[in-house]
């Protein structure tokens, strides 16, 4: 049955396939089909919107038409097909944006191959994920889901020579500059983070110049978008690498 309900639409012009909205929505019900994102059934969108922030190209919008209604039964069904499917579609854009998860202790795992390496005492890698750009990291990636989150600038992982060890261990990461950045769409992103993820603590990390001290000022007004309270804490780096408070 239709009805006038608000749904999904697609710009294939500007679709560029990265697979970003696929990851974020939850129902399942967008696919990459022939290099663009696609929704597979109107009836399995519930037009919420959920995927328009990942987009990078602003191929997403949220319109008003005649649809299918919303089925939660049919999503149910679909979910529990592509969980038996083990054959995963993967995104045809950008590879910087593919998502990828490896142990961060433990050693012989074939995952270890793509980890960075940290040489002295400072140990090995404690990055968990990829990616960890602000803009590439979709708000319903797994490894956010009940995490601890360290939201850092760029600088302050060569600034502070045990960001690993001390900062980051145990914890999800995305990192991006309040300078030069888009603040507007890192609130926006950091908001649905926020409402779906189910974060546990944030932590901000900025170096101590004054540019910087715009990235606690997006977390907050992220949080206020998104209307939780999650325990939030703020750590400044000076340009020598000690942390200040």
């Amino acid at each position: 049955m239709k009805v006038l309900r608000k749904i999904i639409e697609i710009d294939e012009e500007r679709c560029d396939g990265c697979g970003n909205c696929v990851l974020a929505c939850a129902e399942g019900a967008i696919e990459i089909i022939d290099g663009k994102a696609k929704v597979i059934a109107d009836k399995y969108c519930d037009g919420l919107g959920a995927c328009i922030g990942d987009c990078p190209q602003d191929a997403l919008t949220i319109v008003e038409r005649e649809a299918e209604d919303f089925d939660e039964e049919a999503v149910e069904e679909l979910l529990k097909k592509k969980s038996g499917n083990k054959t995963e579609a993967k995104p045809s854009g950008c590879p910087s944006a593919a998502l990828k998860t490896f142990p961060t202790e433990g050693p012989g795992n074939c995952q270890s191959a793509n980890k960075p390496v940290l040489n002295g005492p400072s140990g090995e890698s404690s990055l968990g994920h990829w990616p960890v750009q602000i803009s590439l990291v979709p708000a319903g990636a797994p490894f956010l889901k009940d995490a601890d989150l360290l939201i850092a600038a760029d600088c302050v992982p060569v600034a502070y020579p045990n960001f690993h060890r001390d900062l980051l261990k145990g914890k999800a990461v995305m990192i991006g500059c309040p300078k030069f950045d888009d603040a507007e769409a890192y609130i926006e992103k950091l908001a649905q983070v926020f409402k779906i993820s189910g974060i546990k603590s944030i932590t901000s990390a900025i170096m101590e110049v004054p540019c910087c001290s715009a990235l606690p000022v997006i977390v907050k007004k992220a949080l206020a978008k998104a209307g939780v309270d999650i325990p939030f804490n703020e750590i400044v780096v000076s340009a020598r690498g000690e942390i200040l408070s």
